[in-house]
């Protein structure tokens, strides 16, 4: 019997999700804060575009506030969450996407919600590409041992340029100038560099 092809995690709009994850007014202090919610609205901008449908969280939103406005999320209906998982509460927006194959996270932060949500998503079976640059941590040790984590457990590190093109697929595309636009735009220094530089031993 011939073995099962490991997944490559090509991303298909029809089958993909954004999650927006905790970018509030009480997080501001988080590294890199402004850059990520940046990264983060762009690619909120793009699943628009693209018909992807994106689900938005927010921790304890009495005691953190409200979504920064600057993600540009107006239209989406928060999901208020205590948990350190965005999954078990939207479970029911999950459970109605039969389709749904692959998600899209994005937000902070990358060793609490980020990486449970990303392993109850796993969980369930589902592919998981973590927006590298748009997710961040209150210190950079933090950031880096989770996304180490996350891709030890199976999901995908991809920056968002390389998830737009992914979901786009071909300049065929009608919304291709469009969204050639928006990728010419510089992405803001997010500190990655500095996490990945060298021969990182956490990434081999």
């Amino acid at each position: 019997m011939a073995a099962l092809k490991p997944s490559v995690g090509r991303l298909i709009p029809g089958s993909s999700i954004l999650f927006l994850c905790d970018m509030q007014e009480k997080f501001r202090y988080v590294a890199y804060f402004p850059q990520i919610v940046s990264v983060a609205a762009r690619m909120l901008k793009v699943a628009r575009m693209l018909e992807v449908p994106a689900v938005l969280t927010e921790q304890y939103p009495k005691g953190l506030g409200a979504t920064v406005p600057e993600l540009g999320a107006e239209g989406l209906r928060p999901f208020p969450k205590t948990s350190l998982s965005m999954v078990p509460v939207v479970r029911q927006e999950l459970d109605s996407r039969p389709q749904l194959r692959s998600v899209l996270l994005c937000g902070i932060e990358a060793q609490a919600c980020i990486m449970n949500t990303a392993l109850d998503l796993l969980d369930r079976g589902l592919q998981v590409h973590v927006v590298v640059d748009a997710c961040s941590a209150r210190n950079q040790v933090e950031r880096l041992l989770a996304l180490a984590r996350m891709r030890q457990s199976g999901a995908f590190l991809s920056t968002s340029e390389g998830l737009i093109l992914q979901l786009m697929g071909d300049a065929t595309h009608p919304r291709f100038k469009e969204i050639q636009e928006i990728i010419k735009q510089p992405v803001p220094d997010t500190g990655l560099l500095g996490l990945f530089q060298g021969q990182n031993p956490l990434f081999q």
